[in-house]
């Protein structure tokens, strides 16, 4: 029998059900909070630093903002520059949002999961589970780069 593209399309996206689903376990099994994505994150190319905070507006929202950029004083620099607005925390996670991809200039649906010192950004059109996922790292402090916000 002639098995068709279909069945391996489904059995990849079953694999990736699954193993989000592993991953969300496992955040539950850590005890994420909404405090854990707040800080200081490098990102996963090591170009940038990423500041995690509450909003301004909406109160209660995460927003992120680029706080160090390797290429700082350039026409590339990406310093103060918002990257993301998410909305609510559920499920281990912080959705209801956007991310902004600076190389790109585009917008994408994003969820923030942290499990210890590493920050997953999963961004995505549609559905979350045909996302990209960028992985970063926690900082305690900034390179020297960026100037100071005004």
């Amino acid at each position: 029998m002639k098995r068709l593209p279909i069945v391996g399309l489904v059995s990849a996206v079953v694999f990736m059900w699954c193993g989000l689903s592993g991953h969300a376990a496992h955040a539950a099994q850590t005890g994420s909070s909404p405090n854990d994505a707040k800080g200081l994150w490098l990102s996963a190319d090591k170009g940038a630093v990423i500041e995690f905070k509450d909003c301004a507006d909406p109160a209660g929202a995460l927003c992120a903002t680029i706080v160090w950029d390797k290429d700082a004083g350039t026409p590339l620099d990406t310093c103060g520059l918002m990257i993301a607005k998410l909305k609510k925390y559920d499920d281990e996670a912080w959705r209801d949002g956007w991310v902004h991809d600076p190389r790109t200039k585009k917008n994408y649906k994003a969820a923030v999961r942290v499990n210890k010192d590493t920050l997953a950004l999963r961004a995505y059109i549609g559905a979350e589970i045909l996302g990209e996922t960028e992985e970063m790292s926690r900082v305690a402090t900034l390179p020297a780069g960026c100037k100071a916000p005004h």
